[in-house]
């Protein structure tokens, strides 16, 4: 009898269902049927696999209180949460790949410089990686998993996810979801387990690798990796800073950072963890956070602000985050107060970059509050971080926000707001430093799930080649010459003349007559 685990709601702790784990026999099996899968898929095309995936954006739409009802009780967030944390991000990234990926995959030719290449064509094309291995996180199970997933299909792969054993409702409410497309059998496949799973997938060998998660569970996914060799995708953690000038709208920048802090309950990887404040407006803002961590309502009732922790194993670290910093003399506005799940917000002021708040990743719904002198001292205590996923920046006056924004170590900023650029489709999203590489959302994202192959095509009716043998000092001239040509110092007329034989001895091996040469030689040098 195969191993099981059990779903329970965070909301009431009740049974929701049993999944039995996969077996690493059922791992190698799924494998083998995406491919078969993949085959099929590739072949579609690209405009074809939009106008299928696009009847996705219906089915979530027809079944979204059901959608809300299971993600609340698999990740324990409010109701509001669930349709912009969640739902919203996915229904974009539909509409804008519907929209954009037949011009982002199609063929790209290449210019072909006439002399070298003559009588030839060059080019190159994106192709799926093959079977693309998903392995998602617990705090946004449907987006992390759907996002990814969902542009591996654009892209023409096959896809075999592993939510975390947190979220196995999100993972069969995804595959009902599929359910009501038509696509090819085994083009989409969950597989069931802990770490160990994960592991088993990626030891079966996929195409590519794309995992959420924390760092060490990265490293560990990397280096499995490494083994085979697949290449991976690394989203991460991070400890996203928030710079807010004197000059800011304090209103604005004090409620966006309880939004940014505190959404989810602070169990996102872009939340504000950190808070840098200048010191001119320092103790206004901390009086304003202060008023409006107050007004925050916890719980699922009808003006629910937080929700509930997905996992009190969370809980170790935000306890241990805010008794460093109480030790080494920062102020709080209350003392932490755990009731079932629900965790109540708190602000932490007068913190110093010697707190594990300042340089570990909480994972929960602490906000750290640290004052600034300058601009210099700003952007240098925004990098002092192993961490460089997200960042934003406080003042309205917009060049000197974007100057900031420019310097900071992070792979997306945003001014004068917060997390909601992680939701634009059309902006690629990843880390830098410990928060990972690769990107997914946009372009970029869409092409990450592909490999470029290049083609040239020659239709020349010469028996040889001017870089083909045999070798002797006369070849070596007219080469050396034909690189001072193409390259070399001088005006055009300069080079022609001091290099005319090398000139004469190309002009050989072009099969047009000799005007046409001349032609596509002159546009060849005026266009390098």
């Amino acid at each position: 009898m195969s191993e099981v685990l059990t779903a329970v709601s965070v909301l009431n702790v009740q049974y929701i269902k049993t999944y039995p784990i996969s077996t690493p026999a059922e791992i190698d099996a799924a494998i083998n049927c995406a491919r078969k899968a993949e085959a099929l898929w590739e072949q579609v095309g690209i405009r074809q696999r939009v106008k299928l995936l696009a009847q996705l954006q219906s089915l979530i739409l027809g079944d979204l209180d059901n959608i809300v009802d299971v993600i609340m009780h698999a990740t324990g967030k409010v109701k509001t949460e669930v349709l912009l944390g969640e739902v919203y991000p996915v229904l974009a990234l539909l509409s804008y790949y519907e929209k954009n990926a037949p011009s982002i995959l199609a063929p790209r030719s290449v210019h072909t410089a006439p002399l070298l290449f003559p009588q030839a064509n060059a080019g190159f094309e994106r192709r799926p990686y093959g079977v693309v291995a998903i392995i998602s996180p617990w705090n946004f199970p449907f987006q992390l998993t759907l996002a990814p997933l969902l542009t591996a299909l654009f892209s023409g792969n096959a896809v075999i996810f592993k939510v975390s054993e947190l979220s196995l409702p999100v993972g069969e409410l995804i595959l009902h979801l599929l359910s009501g497309l038509t696509l090819p059998e085994g083009l989409v496949q969950q597989v069931v387990g802990l770490a160990e799973t994960g592991e088993q997938l990626i030891n079966a060998r996929p195409d590519l690798v794309f995992f959420t998660g924390g760092l060490e569970a990265g490293r560990k996914v990397m280096a499995k990796a490494a083994h085979h060799p697949i290449p991976v995708i690394l989203e991460l953690g991070g400890k996203d800073a928030m710079l807010v000038f004197a000059d800011a709208n304090l209103e604005r920048a004090s409620n966006a950072a309880l939004y940014g802090a505190f959404s989810n309950s602070g169990q996102v990887c872009v939340s504000v963890e950190r808070c840098y404040v200048e010191t001119a407006c320092y103790a206004d803002f901390v009086d304003r956070l202060n008023h409006g961590v107050a007004g925050l309502n916890v719980g699922h009732g009808a003006e629910g602000d937080l929700g509930a922790l997905t996992t009190l194993k969370q809980y170790t670290v935000i306890e241990a985050h805010y008794n460093d910093a109480l030790a080494k003399g920062a102020k709080a506005s209350s003392a932490l107060r755990l009731e079932g799940r629900y965790l109540y917000p708190v602000l932490l002021w007068d913190v110093t970059h010697d707190m594990l708040v300042m340089r570990e990743e909480s994972f929960g719904p602490l906000l750290p509050v640290m004052a600034f002198d300058t601009e210099v001292q700003a952007v240098k205590l925004a990098n002092d971080s192993d961490y460089g996923l997200n960042a934003s920046v406080w003042s309205q006056d917009i060049s000197k926000a974007e100057r900031v924004a420019l310097q900071l170590q992070v792979g997306n900023w945003a001014v004068n707001d917060v997390i909601k650029n992680i939701g634009h489709a059309g902006l690629p999203f990843g880390g830098c430093k410990n928060s990972g590489f690769g990107r997914y959302h946009g372009a970029e994202g869409l092409l990450q799930f592909t490999y470029t192959v290049a083609g040239l095509t020659s239709r020349s009716s010469l028996n040889d080649e001017p870089n083909w043998f045999p070798y002797s000092d006369r070849r070596y001239g007219e080469v050396r010459g034909f690189i001072d040509l193409m390259f070399g110092s001088g005006l055009l007329i300069q080079r022609v003349v001091r290099n005319w034989q090398a000139l004469q001895a190309f002009r050989g091996y072009a099969s047009w007559n000799l005007r046409q040469h001349w032609r596509n030689c002159l546009i060849g040098i005026l266009n390098r």
